[in-house]
């Protein structure tokens, strides 16, 4: 009976885990694919996705706990959620599914590092140079040449993960993430309206396009994060971080298998050394915070 009692949760932190990254990575992929055929414009794309994620969110909080008054979103929280998923979705007009997926998470990686280190931490020299590599990865991915993905995407996704970094540094120790998340993606519905309302002359939408689109807010988002939410208290921090590592390669993979894109030798050695940099920085910060608890 005590097998049991042991082997069933630790399939459920497994099953949720691997839910919450493959559908973190689903994001990506159906965002590329929608608009590489151009059967949706990105705003319209950010605006369904938001507002689909939302609902979904909406009805699975008032579901499974009634009410949602006690939800402590805010403004600006919002508004970083905001300026995730729209530069996100105009970054992958032009992006490749791994190449933007490396660039956000290298990103969003980094701004919790500097995020830390704004917050008093003092990291070990295994982290700096863990940071220093994982943005030497980054540049090394989009100096200039014939691999070099476009510029103006690449700086769009880069702007969409620092958005992110800070939106999880904001909401690090929430009481109720799920209630707080809901909160916050309801209030960046009538932002990214907004949006759409300024693109209105581009406006286009196939049948297709809507389809992934709420796929994106219903599946990749909304219930991504209950999954992530659901897997995040069997996990330490440092592993929720390390496990986020599969994200860019599960992404690169579907981009591979759905759309056939081509992996670049660029993008190998990119993914390389982010990953490379961003990983003993993360079981550093681990090791130094063990240490920390056995002398006290």
């Amino acid at each position: 009976m005590s097998y049991t009692r042991d082997v069933w949760p630790r399939m459920r932190l497994t099953a949720s885990t691997t839910l919450a990254l493959v559908a973190f990575a689903g994001n990506s992929i159906l965002c590329r694919i929608a608009l590489r055929h151009a059967t949706i414009d990105a705003a319209t794309f950010s605006t369904i996705r938001l507002a689909s994620g939302a609902a979904t969110l909406l009805l699975f909080t008032v579901w499974t706990q009634r009410r949602v008054s006690h939800a402590k979103g805010s403004w600006p929280s919002a508004c970083m959620l905001f300026l995730y998923a729209v530069p996100f979705s105009f970054a992958y007009i032009s992006l490749s599914t791994g190449t933007g997926a490396l660039i956000l998470f290298g990103s969003v990686q980094v701004t919790m590092m500097i995020g830390a280190l704004r917050s008093g931490e003092r990291p070990h020299p295994l982290q700096w140079f863990g940071l220093g590599l994982a943005l030497a990865g980054l540049v090394y991915l989009v100096l200039p040449g014939i691999a070099a993905p476009p510029l103006s995407g690449a700086a769009l996704m880069a702007l969409a993960g620092f958005s992110w970094g800070v939106y999880s540094l904001r909401g690090r120790g929430a009481a109720n993430p799920i209630a707080q998340t809901t909160s916050n993606f309801v209030r960046s519905v009538p932002l990214v309206l907004a949006v759409s309302l300024i693109a209105l002359p581009r406006f286009h939408a196939e049948p297709t396009g809507v389809v992934l689109a709420v796929a994106s807010g219903t599946f990749a988002s909304g219930l991504g994060y209950v999954v992530w939410y659901v897997a995040l208290p069997g996990l330490t921090a440092t592993r929720a971080a390390v496990v986020q590592l599969a994200v860019p390669i599960l992404a690169t993979a579907g981009g591979v298998i759905f759309l056939a894109e081509s992996v670049s030798v660029r993008l190998v050695l990119s993914t390389a050394i982010v990953l490379g940099g961003v990983a003993p920085a993360i079981l550093c910060r681990e090791r130094l915070a063990l240490g920390a608890d056995h002398s006290v």
